[in-house]
């Protein structure tokens, strides 16, 4: 199985359901990347901050060494991290990125902040995280149209095939669409029953701009990290609306959450490790829910935001 695709203002197509790799471990990455592609993933969601991108590249190399997959078939997506926003930093960062991964390109390169910090170099710290010195966070004079012209430089010399922009608000895509040469192709942002941000998504499609849901599950993602507000919320799988809807379609709660997003146009990362949810969560397209159903789940929004720097002790106040 493989999933339907969503056509970038970029021209290239881009699967509507993908595997994230925030918090995947280094030690099994490189085998649940190779997992997810037997399964039928093509699309993979890394990050320089993840600190997996090494591993990550072995698990693409072995499927396609052993004949799974040619590499125009998959859609690799990184980040750009806000240590590497002043312009000069932006090419070689993205270069080392794709030594890591061991590729020649990106199918799409994305800022993952609207938030410049003062770089570090690699050698001396990577990935560099929040924090410059003594768990301070400084930042960098580097303006978001300096860093996107550095972006747009990707696409000039065939390192990034598309480029986007993440965590951004729609006063910041305004901004940036009235100097941007090269118009961002994706907008990934936090988005469950919880925090549905439906004026930035409408705005984001209205201007040709795919929208990809990160967090797709709300709290159970933060858990782990001791996130107070998640660990005070109701987990969706156990929400009573999204587990009748389940139920009713004889579906997971999981494939609830991703079809709600996938019918409405909106891509989705999730990520397992056990092979039947791999199999589910791709499972996402090829049914319906009635809208009336949509508009229950959506009905759940309570503007609660936990991928937010100020929840992890940054005073960072970008949302």
């Amino acid at each position: 199985m493989a999933a339907p695709t969503v056509k970038l203002n970029s021209g290239y197509d881009m699967p509507l359901v993908g595997f994230g790799l925030w918090k995947v471990n280094n030690d099994t990455c490189a085998d649940q990347i190779y997992n997810a592609i037997k399964a039928g993933y093509r699309c993979f969601d890394g990050a320089c901050d993840y600190g997996n991108e090494v591993e990550a590249g072995q698990g693409v190399a072995r499927a396609i060494k052993d004949g799974i997959v040619k590499r125009e078939e998959l859609f690799i997506v990184s980040k750009l991290w806000n240590s590497f926003h002043d312009g000069d930093r932006v090419v070689p960062i993205c270069r080392k990125q794709l030594a890591d991964w061991g590729l020649d390109y990106f199918d799409l390169y994305i800022v993952h902040f609207p938030v410049a910090l003062k770089y570090v170099d690699p050698s001396v710290r990577y990935p560099p995280g929040w924090s410059y010195e003594n768990d301070k966070v400084e930042f960098s004079t580097a303006t978001i149209q300096e860093t996107w012209t550095a972006m747009e430089t990707l696409v000039d010399q065939k390192l990034a095939r598309s480029i986007g922009i993440s965590n951004f608000s729609a006063q910041l895509v305004m901004d940036l669409l009235r100097y941007a040469r090269i118009r961002p192709a994706t907008l990934q942002i936090e988005h469950h029953p919880y925090l549905t941000q439906t004026r930035l998504v409408d705005y984001a499609q209205k201007q040709d701009i795919t929208v990809t849901a990160y967090s797709s599950f709300g709290p159970l993602s933060f858990l782990e990290l001791d996130m107070k507000n998640a660990q005070e919320t109701p987990l969706l799988f156990e929400h009573a609306t999204v587990k009748s809807i389940a139920e009713k379609h004889g579906k997971t709660p999981a494939q609830v959450l991703l079809r709600w997003a996938t019918q409405r146009n909106i891509a989705v990362i999730p990520k397992s490790n056990n092979p039947t949810r791999l199999a589910q969560n791709l499972d996402v397209t090829g049914w319906n829910l009635e809208s009336s159903e949509i508009d229950s789940i959506s009905s759940l929004n309570k503007n609660l935001r936990f991928n937010d720097p100020l929840n992890y002790g940054l005073y960072v106040p970008i949302f």
